[in-house]
């Protein structure tokens, strides 16, 4: 799995659980809980889907590191056999 399709499936699971916001527009920087109005609980359920999709867990002590897009790839990426 290369970044792109790590990217993809961070989108979708965006989707998922704020399906009226545009989570693809998203720039690299922006903070994504800020941009989407995603809470505390959301939150949780979006990193819970990227667990169900990835089989990444993401332990409660790593959740302040995952606040862009960027961030949020290069963590799962890290953690995923990455290839191309």
């Amino acid at each position: 799995m290369n970044e792109t399709q790590i990217k993809e499936v961070i989108i979708n699971a965006l989707k998922r659980i704020a399906p009226e916001s545009s989570p693809q527009t998203l720039g690299p920087d922006q903070d994504v809980r800020q941009t989407l109005d995603i809470d505390s609980y959301d939150f949780l359920m979006f990193l819970v889907g990227l667990n169900e999709a990835l089989g990444v867990e993401i332990p409660e002590a790593d959740y302040g590191k995952l606040v862009t897009l960027d961030d949020i790839v290069s963590y799962l990426a890290a953690r995923v056999k990455v290839s191309g």
